[in-house]
């Protein structure tokens, strides 16, 4: 058995593109805005449009040309060594871990299969105590919770949100501009309902922070000058 691990030839893609643009953008978003969540430490792992390899039979129906591929659009898996470069996910390389959590990104081609076939798939296969899936095009978010072998959809709060257990935060719906691209983003909401910055937003806060205070200061200076004070 370790001598046909080894042999085994683990594609890393299956020449099929994303969707759309926007599949491509809302995933490094994904990315972007759950980094920032969970901070700098290195016990998690996110992966995007990423092959994962759950059973060895599913790596040799690969290697006989068979279509057994699984690719969740992102997904994110904890307790692991975050540091560890991948080219993809092998369960039998990570101590038989699967990821904690999946999100799907809907297109007319994969509605069904992420709206029916991936609540069986992901529940009883891999077990995967949270999943999502995300409709631009209708604005519609749904999420589950894994229950024995079956899903249990998770309530909204009263703004649409999902609170997710494994990221200790919201997901919801959130209209504006991302890299120069305006659409109605997946994003991240902390317990607060604070909206999770992304890199670029959060240097724009502290810009924006770094202004006011110049702006205040030089308020002051004036007011000091008018009263003959040098400062």
């Amino acid at each position: 058995m370790l001598q046909e691990l080894e042999n085994l030839e683990l594609l890393e893609e299956d020449g099929e593109p994303l969707e759309s643009e926007w599949h491509v953008v809302q995933i490094h978003l994904l990315d972007d805005i759950v980094r920032e969540h969970l901070g700098t430490r290195n016990d998690y792992f996110c992966g995007g449009n990423m092959f994962v390899y759950y059973s060895v039979e599913q790596a040799r129906a690969i290697n006989a040309g068979r279509p057994a591929y699984k690719g969740p659009d992102f997904f994110v898996v904890r307790n692991v060594d975050g540091s560890k470069p991948r080219r993809y996910w092998v369960a039998w390389e990570e101590g038989g871990r699967y990821p904690d959590l999946v999100i799907e990104l809907i297109s007319p081609r994969t509605a069904k299969k992420d709206k029916e076939e991936n609540l069986v798939f992901y529940a009883r296969v891999l077990r995967v105590p949270e999943y999502f899936w995300y409709d631009q095009d209708t604005g519609e978010l749904r999420g589950y919770s894994l229950v024995d072998e079956h899903y249990e959809p998770l309530a909204p709060n009263e703004w649409g949100w999902l609170w997710s257990q494994i990221l200790e935060a919201y997901m919801g719906v959130w209209e504006g501009v991302y890299k120069g691209r305006r659409y109605r983003w997946l994003r991240l909401y902390r317990a607060d309902g604070s909206l999770v910055p992304t890199p670029h937003e959060l240097a724009e806060q502290e810009r924006q922070r770094a202004e006011q205070a110049e702006a205040e200061l030089e308020r002051l200076r004036a007011l000091l000058r008018e009263r003959g004070i040098e400062a």
